[in-house]
């Protein structure tokens, strides 16, 4: 359904460009012959016949420079020297059309014999001529995306919003597995009478956990070490009924404690190690989370031995949402990959931007 909207979508808006595209260029020919007819300017049929060519040139040389914006992501918003990429795009294709509208016109000798111009002499003409045009044309084309952009912007936040209303339906189910829930009470109840001390820790740890997940449905982002005490009751959990196959080590540095990440996020990853890692595992293996600065961005990892399972990209909610929440909450500025190392070592890995330069 989301597919055939963003397709009819993408139709809608490319069938308003050409519309605009060729009304444009018929209002700018309009503009001339009006402007002509009210000061009595008598017009040549050679005039005519360069005014419609003007029109078709422009119109060819305007969309290749539409195909431009795109081709190198001279969209809006830019920066820095985006902006002089964009200048030099204009120009070129500002000299492109003169040079075109001049050697056509030479071509087609349309124009009076007795007012002949050299090619370079009304190549330059044209410049001056034409180029107020494809600056006008190219503004224009910037406001109806900046327009959009903002548009945009706000069918962002209500897709935020409906994720967040369907994540406060799957929680649960997603975030923390209906099976471990059991698993976990199975196992807290064999210590009940084994280690009266653990169990009562299992059982709090346990309370975390669900009012963690529970509280998750409320929040955007959660700073990395509420997540992170979030994955510690989990794997406490787990190593109960894992016992000495589960072995954990964390690499944190403790800048990154306080940075941004999207609720339960790290939980679900950790899960799917536990799930497609360790589990399949006679004698179990590894789970190691990384969090670390790398250049400019905040590097979340999480590593676990065993094979990168044909499975495990199709796996529904889990993996699917991580990406779909990264995209909307950081836009391009985050990414999420799993990979298979050297070594039976599966990693997923979590690209995120350094909170304060967003």
């Amino acid at each position: 359904m989301q597919g055939g909207l963003l397709y009819l979508y993408g139709m809608r808006t490319r069938l308003a460009y050409w519309w605009c595209q060729l009304g444009g260029w018929l209002l700018y020919g309009l503009t001339i012959l009006f402007f002509a007819f009210v000061f009595d300017q008598k017009i040549s049929v050679f005039q005519y016949q360069r005014l419609a060519l003007t029109i078709v040139i422009g119109f060819i040389f305007t969309h290749v420079l539409r195909y431009l914006f795109h081709a190198f992501k001279l969209l809006p918003p830019l920066r820095k020297r985006r902006w002089i990429e964009l200048g030099l795009v204009v120009l070129g294709i500002s000299v492109l059309y003169s040079l075109a509208n001049s050697s056509i016109v030479e071509w087609l000798k349309l124009y009076n014999p007795e007012r002949k111009f050299s090619l370079e002499r009304r190549t330059l003409y044209n410049f001056f001529n034409d180029t107020p045009i494809i600056l006008v044309w190219s503004s224009i084309y910037y406001i109806w995306h900046y327009i959009e952009l903002g548009q945009n912007t706000e069918l962002d936040k209500v897709r935020l919003e409906s994720l967040v209303k369907e994540l406060q339906l799957k929680t649960l189910k997603s975030h923390i597995n209906p099976h471990f829930i059991f698993n976990a009470l199975n196992s807290i109840r064999a210590l009940v009478d084994e280690n009266p001390e653990r169990a009562r820790t299992a059982i709090t740890e346990l309370s975390n956990l669900l009012r963690s997940s529970m509280q998750a449905e409320k929040l955007e982002t959660a700073p990395l070490e509420r997540e992170l005490n979030i994955v510690k009751d989990y794997l406490a959990l787990e190593h109960i009924r894992f016992e000495d196959r589960l072995r954990v080590e964390y690499d944190i540095d403790e800048d990154t404690l306080d940075q941004a990440v999207p609720p339960m996020m790290l939980q679900t990853l950790v899960e799917n190690a536990i799930k497609h890692g360790i589990s399949k595992q006679k004698e179990g293996g590894l789970i190691k989370v990384i969090s670390d600065f790398r250049e400019s961005h905040h590097e979340l990892i999480v590593q676990n031995s065993g094979k990168l399972a044909a499975e495990i990209n199709q796996d529904g909610f889990g993996l699917s949402s991580t990406q779909h929440r990264l995209q909307l909450l950081f836009g391009d500025k985050a990414s999420f990959s799993i990979t298979e190392k050297e070594n039976s070592i599966v990693e997923a890995k979590v690209i995120l931007p350094v909170e304060g330069v967003l």
